[in-house]
């Protein structure tokens, strides 16, 4: 636990450029406290001390604003940022370096017992006010764009846009942390720019029939 611990620190030194010190992040980052607290009564969790897991995650709660249920599954460098009304599902699960914004759900769907809730591989980012809703897995390197709703699995390296969300499948598989949300594909203006070159190319063809029309008709007239 001391390890993991230490290394969410560490990443989210390297991922927040607002983040000047170790001690900082130890005291003054919601999203630490909460991954804190959750690491603490996930253990307690696994010992069968449910009531006193579910005690400290509602404490975590009602001090962070970010839902973790200690059932949950987390590895290590999870990076919570501006964590305000994150919520992960008891049977969540979520790789290494791993970064969550605020308003994230990753949610159950249906009242079954078992698995009800996303997997996510290693370097996977989800983005402000996403919901991922479901038992299926979303790959490894993938990003969730902000406001998505996810209800399908997702492959590794790939962008997820939309509600529903859409996959957009990158051609450079990068395994760096990837943090940006802003230059993300639009499916809807990627499909508008391909309509209009397909119609450009049919104004285009029109014209050279109409054209090759006028020339049989000046012919004819002859």
């Amino acid at each position: 636990m001391k390890d993991e611990i230490v290394t969410d620190i560490k990443v989210i030194r390297e991922r927040d450029p607002a983040a000047s010190s170790d001690l900082e992040v130890a005291l003054l980052y919601s999203g630490f406290h909460a991954v804190l607290a959750y690491r603490l009564s996930h253990m307690l969790y696994q010992k069968n001390m449910r009531f006193a897991a579910r005690l400290i995650s509602q404490g975590a709660r009602f001090l962070t604003g970010i839902e973790i249920h200690p059932g949950a599954k987390i590895g290590r460098g999870l990076f919570i940022d501006h964590g305000s009304a994150v919520v992960i599902g008891e049977t969540a699960e979520i790789g290494d370096n791993c970064t969550l914004y605020q308003g994230v759900t990753l949610g159950g769907t249906g009242k079954h017992v078992g698995k009800r809730h996303p997997t996510l591989g290693n370097n996977v980012m989800v983005g402000s006010g996403a919901k991922v809703l479901g038992p299926f897995r979303v790959g490894d390197n993938s990003k969730i764009a902000a406001n998505a709703v996810v209800l399908e699995e997702i492959p590794e390296n790939c962008t997820a846009v939309g509600i529903p969300a859409r996959i957009v499948r990158r051609n450079n598989q990068k395994v760096e942390c990837d943090l940006d949300q802003v230059h993300i594909p639009d499916p809807v203006a990627q499909e508008l720019c391909r309509l209009t070159i397909k119609l450009e190319a049919l104004e285009k063809r029109l014209a050279e029939l109409e054209g090759e029309e006028k020339v049989r008709s000046e012919e004819l007239n002859k």
